[in-house]
């Protein structure tokens, strides 16, 4: 029987060597590579792909939850563990958006690290137990978010992303093969459907739907008509 082969990605050498040492005294599981960034993890993803990515939020470069975005378009098999000392409610969403099948905290207990491993290898999720109040709160938010996004068409949703990815008018209806002046309508028809008036508030109820992670609030500044 194959062991689960594990990617570490985390920008501290001694924490990777704690967890190496933590994996491979359990039976079924290897730790195949490791990364200190998210670039480097996507390269060694390309070259030989882990069944299991295990990685930190923050870090040089593309975060884990921008990291986790990249893997899940590329190679949507591998699962993504987030594995953060950070417990609050935002990023464990986020997470979760990001495609990371499971959030594990960095003050659990060395069992619940292999559960995670074992329970997103056979296609589960796993959420640290000091975490499951989140679960309510993520539930009524994706049900506010379907109702927000039930409220447009698809093409003005296509609009909505672009806008909140920071896009001029000019260059989102070169993206959607459209002229300026329907890019224009849509906009102006998101505006009224959602009852928000100006770009900064498109983008962060874009943010707040998940349709753009929270790395593209840059777009608050940088988007001209």
């Amino acid at each position: 029987m194959s062991k689960i082969s594990i990617l570490l990605v985390d920008d501290h050498r001694l924490v990777r060597a704690g967890i190496r040492s933590l994996l491979e005294n359990i039976d079924g599981i290897t730790v195949a590579a490791e990364a200190d960034n998210g670039v480097e993890a996507l390269d060694l993803i390309q070259k030989k792909p882990p069944d299991v990515v295990l990685m930190d939020i923050v870090m040089q470069g593309p975060n884990g939850l921008k990291t986790a975005e990249q893997i899940q378009r590329r190679c949507p098999d591998i699962k993504i563990i987030i594995f953060s000392m950070y417990a609050n409610k935002e990023y464990v969403l986020q997470a979760a958006r990001s495609g990371a099948s499971a959030y594990v905290l960095k003050d659990s207990l060395p069992m619940e690290l292999e559960i995670a491993i074992r329970s997103v290898y056979r296609g589960k999720t796993y959420l640290s137990p000091a975490l499951t109040w989140h679960l309510d709160d993520e539930k009524n938010e994706h049900n506010e978010a379907e109702k927000i996004l039930s409220r447009v068409t698809a093409r003005q949703k296509e609009v909505w992303t672009l806008i909140a990815e920071g896009l001029s008018t000019k260059e989102i209806a070169a993206e959607l093969n459209i002229s300026p002046k329907t890019v224009e309508s849509h906009r102006a028809q998101l505006m009224e459907r959602l009852e928000t008036w100006d770009i900064p508030g498109l983008v962060k109820l874009a943010i707040k739907v998940g349709l753009v992670s929270t790395d593209d609030e840059s777009a608050l500044l940088n988007t001209t008509p």
